[in-house]
């Protein structure tokens, strides 16, 4: 293992300097990228097309749960995402498994146990905490919302990214390098995999995994 490139998106800097002690003792002579903000994601991995590994927090501020790491899949599409959280739910880890992670790794976690999940990831494997049933989705709704969010192409998850940032048609297509007629097209698909009538419902759908992230965390 050499020269590997990392994103490490975490709103705290204790909790971002001990994954940084677990990644070098990986690859001593690796890149860290650091983000303590989710649009401060965005802007790394738009930057940066040879990412090796991004480790995502749920909870950091401008991510609403799970629908931070849908937005980040669309954008890069092949790799990997482990999320770092210390929600460690069954309900979230599957769900997140189920939306595209790579890797579900709890905050309590021991250095060694950080390491052995990077490393597993990095390997191409789905690395889960050991010993939790992940049961099976008792929400209905959710469940049909993944399954129908997991349809959309990378595009089309950056586009509805897009829209729950509240961007028009036209800014859309200018972030994108694309032209109108294009991004319409997209929205329409959009519309029609998530069985929804209008943007903002597809919008609220998409903030509905996150807001029910949210709740299970309080609880």
């Amino acid at each position: 293992m050499a020269g590997y490139r990392f994103v490490v998106a975490d709103d705290h800097p204790l909790f971002r300097g001990a994954l940084q002690q677990a990644l070098r003792a990986l690859d001593a002579d690796c890149v860290i990228l650091e983000a303590e903000d989710f649009e401060s994601v965005k802007t790394l991995v738009a930057a940066d097309d040879d990412i090796d590994l991004i480790l995502l927090d749920l909870a950091m501020p401008g991510a609403s749960g799970l629908s931070g790491l849908v937005t980040l899949r669309g954008l890069l599409p092949a790799v990997p995402i482990a999320i770092v959280t210390a929600y460690d739910d069954p309900a979230t880890i599957r769900r997140a498994l189920e939306l595209g992670a790579s890797g579900f790794i709890s905050k309590s976690a021991r250095m060694e146990e950080l390491r052995e999940a990077m490393r597993s990831v990095l390997e191409g494997s789905i690395y889960t905490p050991d010993g939790i049933d992940l049961g099976e989705e008792q929400d209905t709704e959710i469940s049909d919302i993944i399954s129908r969010i997991r349809t959309l192409t990378p595009q089309q998850t950056r586009v509805l990214g897009m829209l729950a940032e509240g961007l028009l048609n036209k800014q859309i297509a200018y972030e994108l390098n694309v032209s109108e007629a294009t991004i319409k097209a997209h929205v329409s698909a959009i519309l029609q995999k998530l069985r929804v009538d209008s943007r903002t419902q597809a919008v609220i759908q998409l903030s509905r995994i996150g807001s029910d992230a949210s709740s299970s965390r309080q609880t």
